[in-house]
């Protein structure tokens, strides 16, 4: 607003300029007028009027800028993931103990001894042993996880698209120029392998918690600080991080079979039917992608377990291929799948029910952005 704009709202040495109001003023300092909030200016050597300055201040609308954060794609899957990692596991977290005993080796090999024994020596609350840290570790783990996925997948599909207009990228080795053929690669796969290698890097010290609070409960305190120091104290910064590479390469194949498995169902399916999927036809698929991924994988899940637990032992091999070989020595070939059943009853209610979870947090948080 320029001078002359000024002066024409002037009024009895007052100017009324929308939120900004000037009053007569009678030196420097801070004021508030009919609900202004502002600061008093002193009068400048070459000005004849003194004059407040004031601006309408209101609180701000909380709320609001959280609806407004949710509806970001990003952020409400993000939330999403760890939404449903936290109440599927929190209703799934029997299996969770029974199959984690199995695959290390602790107690009965059959699901109903394992889960009769658990029951002898700690009660119904043996069944959620661990549980606390379970759902530390799963909030962040799935949400980490599936927001990975979507945003990398989405990265990968773009970049697809580009690479049709404007060639792929190449690369010069001497006099020769070599087309690197990346449209060929799913966007699928190349999320769900991301997703699975992010989340363990920034999550992996909460599934050494979860184990150890597992399978020894006498050896580790019931507090998660306790025994997070314990182990620090004992074994370092590397106890953490224990069994890290074989869970990054057993993890490897199982993220992407698992995602790719999932959304290929799921897109042939809604193809082929013209519709989308119901809640029954979400757990189904879900669960059926967790179970073919989980066999496929499961040897190396097992003898990542194997290295994760092996001090416990008093004896830890040395490598993946010392385990595998290990499992192999004592109980042949079988052992390879050791606990699968009681795995399988444990992953496919899981993958199913937090696919279900997930979809619906995501389509309620989503609803108001897509319509």
């Amino acid at each position: 607003m320029g001078v002359e704009e000024a002066a024409r709202g002037f009024r009895g040495n007052k100017l009324a300029l929308a939120s900004i109001g000037f009053a007569e003023a009678r030196g420097a300092g801070a004021f508030k007028n009919d609900g202004l909030l502002g600061v008093r200016l002193p009068k400048p050597k070459d000005v004849y009027l003194d004059w407040d300055v004031a601006v309408r201040l209101s609180p701000p609308d909380v709320g609001a800028a959280v609806r407004t954060l949710l509806r970001r794609r990003e952020i409400a899957e993000f939330v999403s993931g760890a939404m449903a990692g936290a109440m599927t596991k929190a209703v799934l977290a029997p299996l969770e103990t029974i199959r984690t005993r199995m695959v290390v080796g602790v107690g009965s090999k059959q699901i109903f001894g394992s889960f009769m024994e658990i029951m002898e020596h700690n009660g119904w609350q043996g069944l959620w042993a661990g549980n606390t840290i379970n759902i530390i570790r799963i909030i962040p783990t799935q949400a980490i996880e599936l927001g990975t996925f979507e945003c990398v997948k989405r990265s990968m599909t773009s970049a697809q698209e580009r690479w049709k207009e404007d060639g792929c990228p190449k690369i010069q080795l001497g006099g020769l120029t070599i087309e690197l053929p990346l449209h060929l690669l799913s966007p699928i796969a190349i999320g769900g392998a991301a997703a699975g290698i992010v989340s363990t890097l920034v999550c992996h010290p909460l599934e050494v918690l979860k184990d150890r609070l597992t399978v020894n409960h006498e050896a580790y305190p019931s507090s998660i600080a306790l025994a997070f120091n314990k182990i620090y104290r004992t074994e370092g910064v590397g106890g953490l991080y224990a069994g890290l590479c074989p869970t990054l390469v057993g993890m490897l194949p199982y993220s992407t079979c698992y995602y790719f498995m999932y959304e290929t169902i799921k897109t042939s399916y809604c193809r082929a039917h013209k519709k989308s999927l119901s809640r029954p036809e979400l757990l189904v698929i879900g669960a059926l992608s967790g179970l073919t991924a989980s066999t496929i994988s499961f040897p190396l899940e097992v003898a990542r377990k194997r290295l994760m637990v092996g001090a416990l032992r008093g004896r830890c091999p040395p490598n993946m291929v010392a385990a595998l070989a290990e499992v192999v020595k004592e109980e042949g070939l079988k052992g390879l799948f050791r606990g699968w059943a009681a795995s399988s009853l444990k992953v496919m209610p899981t993958s199913g029910v937090t696919w279900v979870f997930y979809e619906a947090c995501k389509d309620i948080l989503l609803a108001p952005h897509l319509a």
